[in-house]
């Protein structure tokens, strides 16, 4: 029997199922398809997510394959003009040594979380999906679509937003689309259009179409409303551009929806990710939101397997849906107006769980417990983030000072007068500051 069965190996699954080998638990991951997903579709990594790749090792990896976001050029008639850029341009500080939103292709970022789960020793099995689940008080136990029954003491629905998952835990999706129309997604390549920019065209037909060019390959990635393609895809791209369109490597239409799950847990079994909550793409949220909520039920599914307590797994809801329900909020709100605001309104670096259960004591200074603990030189000259990559909980020594108690996903838990010695079945690494 394995320890945690987890459904879907997309960045999710795959962000858990590294969370938890690195940490020494036995995992299975499988998913239904029989391909790894090729297309670019969310191809922004926010800087607390890069964060957390750090913890994980991988943060150098995802940077040096992507990019800054580019400025855009709109173009209205015969006029061109030079615009924002969606995303920050900032130099790194000691506080946030990844203060820039990233563009990568999201099969690119997939393509290093999997390598990172082989590594440490995991395998995914495409073509395999579920066809049954059931649970007892100490088990779950799924039939799979090869006719194999899986046994687990607890799985994790990571299947995407038609979650087959969702399903058997009887959980539905609630909330809206955010607006009637088909829109359009897809990978190609323009010829002739300037690399530099990404492309925007407000004015023509309904609604903003925009080409932005992707780190991979020479392709740009389309947004645009379906009715770009009534004419055929190619042939609509090119009377928007004025250029010749080559390659077509990928493409893929929705609606955008504002929907959340009301409970992230039945029984022994999780659910995280795009299965949880799905989300407009208006501020790169969906992906980022789904790599955290594995950073936040990795460590404590960890915690819970190694002392036998489980209790910590009520504070994965309890500190994940109120995230997901404002990510929503701010998502739906971005692609309805005109705002321009990205910035620290989305890159989730003040995302905080003041008032968790887990967010205990008073605060010396203007930390709190709760808040994401912030990157810092200490007095051996090692980064803390660097630090941090072990796994556990992590505690900062400070002479006469409290000590400062920080979870394994980068939170502080605490400010202690004491040494801690065991936290959450984590070992402790004590630093003198």
């Amino acid at each position: 029997m394995f320890q945690v069965l987890i459904i879907g190996a997309g960045v999710t699954g795959l962000s858990l199922a590294i969370e938890l080998l690195r940490r020494g638990i036995t995992i299975r991951i499988i998913d239904s398809a029989h391909a790894h997903f090729s297309g670019s579709r969310g191809k922004g990594i926010q800087p607390r997510s890069l964060e957390l790749l750090n913890m994980m090792g991988i943060a150098t990896d995802v940077l040096k394959c992507g990019t800054l976001y580019p400025h855009l050029k709109f173009h209205i008639g015969p006029l061109s003009i030079k615009g924002w850029s969606l995303g920050t341009h900032d130099a790194p500080s000691e506080a946030r040594p990844f203060p820039n939103l990233i563009m990568l292709e999201q099969w690119r970022t997939e393509e290093i979380l999997r390598k990172k789960v082989q590594n440490l020793g995991g395998e995914i099995e495409l073509g395999t999906g579920i066809e049954a689940l059931t649970q007892t008080d100490d088990q779950v136990i799924v039939t799979l679509t090869t006719g194999e029954t899986v046994r687990a003491e607890y799985a994790v629905a990571c299947d995407g937003g038609r979650s087959t998952t969702r399903g058997f835990l009887g959980l539905q999706l609630l909330g809206a689309a955010v607006d009637q129309k088909t829109s359009i997604v897809a990978d190609m390549e323009v010829e002739g259009l300037d690399r530099k920019y990404w492309h925007a065209y407000p004015f023509r037909g309904a609604g903003l179409r925009s080409l932005a060019p992707l780190p991979a390959g020479g392709l740009f990635q389309l947004q645009a409303t379906d009715d770009i393609s009534l004419k055929g895809l190619a042939n609509g791209v090119q009377k928007l551009t004025g250029k010749k369109v080559g390659h077509i490597a990928w493409q893929s239409r929705y609606r955008h929806q504002a929907r959340m799950v009301e409970r992230y847990r039945v029984g022994r079994v999780f659910i995280a990710g795009d299965a949880a909550h799905i989300h407009p793409p208006s501020g790169a949220q969906g992906l980022n939101t789904g790599l955290q909520d594995a950073c936040n039920l990795g460590w404590k599914l960890v915690s819970a397997l190694r002392t036998g307590n489980d209790s910590i797994l009520k504070t994965y809801e309890a500190e994940r849906r109120p995230v997901a329900a404002d990510m929503l909020g701010l998502t739906a709100k971005l692609h309805t107006s005109t705002s321009k605001s990205r910035g620290d309104l989305t890159n989730q670096l003040g995302l905080n769980y003041r008032g968790s259960s887990l967010a205990l004591g008073n605060a010396p200074g203007t930390l709190m417990p709760g808040d994401r603990m912030p990157d810092q030189f200490l007095s051996n000259g090692i980064k803390l983030f660097d630090v941090m990559q072990h796994g556990g909980a992590t505690q900062i020594m400070r002479p006469n000072r409290d000590h400062i108690l920080i979870r394994p996903d980068g939170y502080i838990a605490e400010f202690v007068s004491r040494e801690v010695n065991l936290y959450y079945g984590h070992n402790v690494v004590k630093v003198d500051e």
